[in-house]
């Protein structure tokens, strides 16, 4: 079987919700790729304060051989991503202290740490399996975190021993954008290219960046780690330069974990939100492939003009960005979307334009605290 199907399939999961502070509606689908890698997390109320919303882009590694079966770890790391990073944030200290963005970003590196030995492969392994053990059916490939998956039952990741103790964690990988919602603030953490972007007063702000290898501080990292870049591609094979997973480029046991070839630290941005803002797009880049960012808040704003459930919106993009044909290769990608709509108007003392930077393009980002790499 190739990359890609020989029809799309354009079945969707939708899901829509709300509470006092925001409004939210998603959207997955399959297209035209063989097997769906994408994952996503919506969790309105993470606590009584504070939404939490990610989106996760699984991309391929090798396989390892499990008795007799043959388990594919490259479409499950992005469902580990969904199923457990938003626990690590709320079990973190520093969450507690109400340093939202620390935590976020120490839940990036956990996602590695657990991913290895015993344990990780366990959960891997249970993950990748689609075969249900109760019925022997097959079961579907677009994935989310369901009510089974509670918040407050936080995993301490005890060690296990076992023939895979040493299992040093999976070579496929996955993206991350997350967006946490607490108050006046919104804190974007993102390792990866899939991306945020919110609409201030129509206009479209990158809330994160695109992680590639010929970004120039990407670029000295890899050199530095002992990496090299060829055709755009970490060690000529790897399109991101940051990622979860990806354990064959983080063996150097000398460089710290954000200073490996290619490393899970995230950039963690933080705005201020204002009157002015009023709704913000997390998606993976099956969606931005086709779309720049101004163009998605376009079509966004001129379908809530006639369609109140976001999800319909969400749903209807998905159908914009999918080719005809896979005769060029855009838009056909696994696509998956979450829009936030900013329920009540938020008071804040300074002003759109005191955030925003003073860049002409459409495209540019807000002025932003945090601890984001320059």
């Amino acid at each position: 079987m190739g990359i890609y199907l020989s029809s799309p399939k354009t079945e969707k999961f939708s899901e829509d919700g709300e509470n006092d502070r925001v409004r939210y509606g998603l959207s997955s689908m399959q297209g035209w790729r063989a097997t769906m890698e994408d994952a996503h997390a919506a969790y309105p109320d993470l606590d009584a304060s504070t939404s939490f919303f990610g989106v996760y882009d699984g991309h391929g590694g090798k396989t390892w051989m499990v008795q007799v079966l043959m388990i594919v770890f490259s479409k499950v790391v992005a469902k580990f991503c969904a199923k457990y990073l938003h626990q690590q944030v709320l079990k973190h200290e520093a969450y507690a202290a109400g340093d939202i963005g620390t935590s976020l970003q120490e839940a990036f590196f956990r996602m590695d740490e657990m991913m290895r030995g015993q344990r990780g492969w366990r959960e891997l392994a249970i993950l990748g399996d689609k075969i249900n053990k109760f019925t022997g059916m097959i079961e579907g490939l677009i994935w989310s975190p369901r009510g089974g998956d509670s918040n407050d039952q936080v995993d301490n990741w005890a060690f296990e021993e076992g023939p895979h103790s040493d299992f040093p964690g999976p070579t496929s990988g996955s993206t991350a954008c997350v967006a946490v919602i607490r108050n006046n603030q919104l804190i974007v953490a993102n390792a990866g290219d899939s991306r945020c972007v919110i609409s201030r007063k129509g206009q479209a702000y990158n809330l994160s960046k695109d992680h590639k290898p010929d970004l120039e501080v990407e670029k000295e990292r890899i050199l530095k780690a002992g990496g090299f870049i060829h055709a755009g591609r970490v060690n000529g094979s790897l399109n991101l330069a940051r990622a979860i997973g990806d354990m064959e480029f983080k063996q150097n046991k000398f460089l710290s974990a954000e200073k490996q070839i290619v490393t899970a630290n995230p950039d963690v941005n933080t705005v201020e939100l204002c009157d002015d803002d009023e709704f913000m797009v997390l998606a993976c880049d099956g969606i931005w492939d086709c779309m720049s960012s101004q163009t998605l808040v376009d079509f966004i704003h001129e379908q809530l003009k006639s369609e109140s459930k976001l999800s319909v919106v969400c749903e209807r993009v998905l159908d914009k960005c999918l080719a005809p044909s896979t005769a060029t290769g855009e838009g056909c990608d696994n696509m998956t979307m979450i829009l936030v709509q900013f329920k009540k108007p938020i008071k804040s003392t300074s002003s759109a334009e005191e955030q925003s930077s003073n860049s002409e393009s459409t495209e540019t980002e807000p002025k932003l605290e945090g601890n984001a790499e320059n």
